[in-house]
């Protein structure tokens, strides 16, 4: 669930999760994400809350909204923008707006039910520094991710995920992998459930690689109103303030308006 596209560019503006040292959020309500486009013509509007808290700090992104838009067939524009926050050792909290996140997903393949393989897009990422990184709200620096994605969907269960290169600037930075994979089964008309690993190899000199894992679910009260939440442990990806973070707990939840 996992992020999504650069929205209809003229019109929005804004993005989150710019963690000291990137990583954006994916198909919510996880982090690795999709190749599955949103339909053309139609929205995704997500209300959220996403944090991460480890040994000496508690940090992470909200209130923030993200937006997806289908501007064309296999092609969705994405924004997230919001509000960041660090909760420092002493008690110190900083809150202030966070870095923007713009993408596009591309979809260019697209089998039909019966084909044995999978879709598969692409959905290269910009993370615009409009946080404040000497407070712990943002990167800094303009980061990019380049992430190829794949998606196979068989009766009530799919399983999606890829990875890629995060391009990460900054005094002491590295750029860095990363990969995920989910597995998501339809429990009821109005449930599903499902779970993810992740991998990132070191962003900052000095620090070593990370892996975790999330387990969460989407329940649907209408057509147009579902509730996502996910929760886990590891990895730096929902971090603002990451090197303090070390191996957190995570959570992420989000009101989604579909129309």
């Amino acid at each position: 669930m996992t992020g999504r596209t650069a929205r209809t560019i003229a019109g929005f503006g804004a993005a989150i999760l710019a963690l000291s040292t990137g990583a954006a959020l994916a198909g919510p309500p996880f982090i690795t994400d999709d190749p599955e486009p949103v339909d053309l013509g139609h929205w995704e509007v997500y209300a959220f809350s996403a944090g991460a808290s480890g040994r000496d700090d508690t940090t992470g992104l909200g209130p923030g909204i993200e937006v997806n838009y289908g501007a064309a067939p296999g092609l969705q524009l994405h924004i997230i923008a919001g509000m960041s926050y660090d909760d420092q050792p002493g008690g110190h909290l900083n809150v202030g707006l966070s870095d923007t996140e713009l993408g596009a997903k591309l979809r260019f393949i697209n089998p039909g039910d019966d084909d044995w393989y999978p879709q598969v897009g692409i959905f290269p990422l910009v993370e615009a520094p409009t946080g404040d990184a000497k407070r712990g709200l943002g990167a800094g620096a303009w980061q990019e991710f380049l992430p190829l994605w794949l998606q196979k969907d068989w009766g009530k269960w799919t399983t999606y995920g890829g990875g890629g290169y995060w391009i990460n600037p900054g005094p002491g930075n590295r750029n860095y992998l990363f990969f995920g994979w989910l597995l998501q089964r339809q429990l009821t008309n109005d449930f599903a459930l499902g779970a993810e690993v992740f991998h990132q190899t070191s962003s900052l000199v000095g620090r070593a690689s990370s892996s975790g894992f999330n387990v969460g679910g989407i329940y649907d009260f209408s057509e147009h109103y579902h509730l996502l939440l996910s929760g886990g442990r590891g990895g730096l990806l929902y971090a603002v303030d990451a090197p303090a973070v070390g191996y957190p707990t995570t959570y992420y939840l989000a009101c989604q308006w579909t129309f």
